[in-house]
């Protein structure tokens, strides 16, 4: 068996703080993409989610050096990677387990309820998998703001 992969939700970005604002101003003025101003507030962590049309966004992520939850190294959520979602996050992790793939787990990080599993694949890419449906990655399924009776 193998871990069920559903989607692709994100590509995260690593970068300097310094240069974090300067990168979501060319993503937005030369690029069009679209700022997510509800991206969660993760402490240490200091950067932007844009969202591209296609239901994915890139998440630019501000570190000077190894992040507040680097695992050691080659272990920093922070640096690099895709982000995949998974249907059920404990079964990949049971399913990581079995095959004996090296992972590092974060918990409640990013958001409450949300565990990430980063791995590496064999040209040493950092893959994010976490479970579908609580993460902010997909525009069309966030919840809306509500209309007032005045508006």
């Amino acid at each position: 068996m193998a871990v069920e992969v559903l989607e692709l939700h994100h590509i995260g970005l690593g970068m300097g703080n310094d240069i974090a604002d300067r990168t979501r101003d060319y993503y937005r003025d030369v690029l069009n993409l679209t700022q997510d101003a509800g991206r969660w507030h993760i402490p240490g962590i200091h950067g932007y989610f844009l969202d591209i049309p296609s239901d994915v966004q890139i998440h630019l992520l501000g570190s000077d050096g190894p992040s507040p939850y680097s695992k050691g190294p080659g272990k920093d959520p922070v640096e690099n990677h895709i982000a995949l979602a998974v249907a059920d996050i404990g079964a990949a992790e049971r399913e990581l387990d079995k095959l004996g793939v090296e992972y590092f787990a974060l918990d409640n990080v990013a958001s409450p309820d949300l565990k990430q599993l980063f791995v590496r694949d064999p040209a040493g890419n950092l893959v994010e998998l976490h479970q579908v449906g609580l993460c902010r990655c997909r525009k069309s399924l966030r919840a809306q703001p509500a209309t007032g009776a005045n508006e």
